[in-house]
């Protein structure tokens, strides 16, 4: 179930970072920058991200689902296998709190537009399902712990004791 759970988000946040990437160049699906400056992002064209901005996002994308991929054992590991462990965790971190947030502030908005409609219907949704994912991978891919120290320490101290 773990790799299912990763290859679904690590396959949705590549497409997601693959949609970014187009859009340095392109509004694509929608007819013109302003449009998509309405409905994807929810600000008027003047105010849309930079390209280099979203050429950013995209490449945060790609390392979101690399990390995953790598986590549920479906891709090579980097070292040290920690970070990409943090890195999974703070991928799902990161997808549910915009997916909560995303809830909260489109289904409170007094004037709905066509951007608070795709979040709620869309965005904040698929946030949702692929931090959950993500927090699958994490939690189902955790290392055991190691033995606390103390005991071990006192392990020596009860040899010492009997004189070993």
């Amino acid at each position: 179930m773990t790799k299912l759970a990763g290859g679904t988000a690590a396959v949705g946040l590549g497409a997601v970072g693959a949609l970014h990437g187009i859009w340095i160049f392109s509004p694509w699906p929608l007819a013109d920058r302003a449009e998509f400056a309405r409905t994807v992002v929810g600000v008027a064209e003047e105010e849309l991200p930079t390209s280099e901005l979203t050429a950013a996002v995209a490449a945060a994308l790609g390392a979101a689902s690399y990390v995953i991929a790598a986590q549920a054992d479906l891709v090579p590991q980097v070292r040290p296998r920690r970070l990409v462990r943090q890195g999974v965790w703070g991928v799902a971190g990161v997808l549910l709190l915009r997916g909560a947030a995303g809830l909260v502030s489109s289904g409170l908005t007094s004037r709905p537009t066509d951007f608070t409609r795709w979040d709620l219907s869309l965005y904040s949704p698929l946030c949702l399902t692929l931090g959950g994912l993500t927090a699958y991978v994490a939690t189902s891919t955790r290392t055991p712990r190691r033995p606390e120290r103390r005991h071990a320490v006192s392990g020596l101290k009860g040899r010492e004791n009997r004189g070993g």
